[in-house]
């Protein structure tokens, strides 16, 4: 009769064989491809590894009351006001243009005051009333001011007219809207590319002279 257990050890060990060398291989073609990897492709992915971790340590606690929601959020100290309304409280109506104070697309309320939220840091708004061109309109009756932009046609394409609308509501609260040349200079800070500007100072004129509440 044939010993079975005769052919069994050299089975065995090729199969052993067979498994080191082909972890040797795994193990040779990955380090061929990490040492065939661009410098900056790894520098790269070692920054971005780098922000991740950062991201998770850095947050902190945050507490915005916007158009009269309370928000517990956990922010990034260096992210703006702008980019916490429209990624986590998801309000986009407050619009992302220039990204550095210039055009005034960004124009939110704090505290009654009119602030560009991209130079904004969230954190700096903490415990503070904020208020976006979501919170002006009462439930389907629009303000006086959104009212008077559709009348007068102050837009055209619309990006620049949230933060338009916001500012020229803060203009007449400020008492800045007595005349034709001081609307202009104190709605100077929102830029309309499609050249409204005519149009934005008579819907702003009329709620003025309508002495409506805004």
């Amino acid at each position: 009769m044939e010993n079975k257990n005769a052919h069994s050890k050299p089975e065995s060990e090729l199969e052993e064989k067979d498994n080191s060398r082909r972890n040797f291989l795994k193990q040779s073609a990955f380090i061929t491809a990490v040492a065939l990897t661009p410098a900056p492709a790894v520098k790269a992915a070692a920054m971005h590894l780098d922000e991740k971790i950062a991201e998770a340590f850095e947050k902190v606690p945050v507490k915005l009351e916007v158009n009269g929601v309370m928000h517990n959020l956990s922010v990034e100290p260096r992210a703006t006001l702008l980019d916490i309304l429209r990624e986590q409280i998801d309000l986009t109506g407050t619009k992302k243009g220039c990204d550095h104070g210039q055009c005034g697309a960004c124009t939110v309320h704090v505290d009654g005051h009119r602030v560009n939220s991209c130079l904004t840091l969230g954190v700096m708004a903490s415990g503070k009333k904020i208020t976006t061109i979501e919170g002006l309109a009462k439930g389907e009756e629009l303000h006086p001011m959104q009212e008077a932009f559709l009348k007068h046609d102050g837009f055209q394409c619309g990006y620049c007219t949230p933060g338009q609308i916001m500012s020229a509501v803060a203009c007449i609260r400020e008492g800045h809207a007595n005349s034709e040349t001081e609307i202009r200079e104190y709605m100077s800070g929102n830029i309309c590319r499609c050249g409204a500007y005519p149009n934005i100072v008579n819907a702003i004129q009329e709620v003025k002279s309508g002495g409506q509440i805004v």
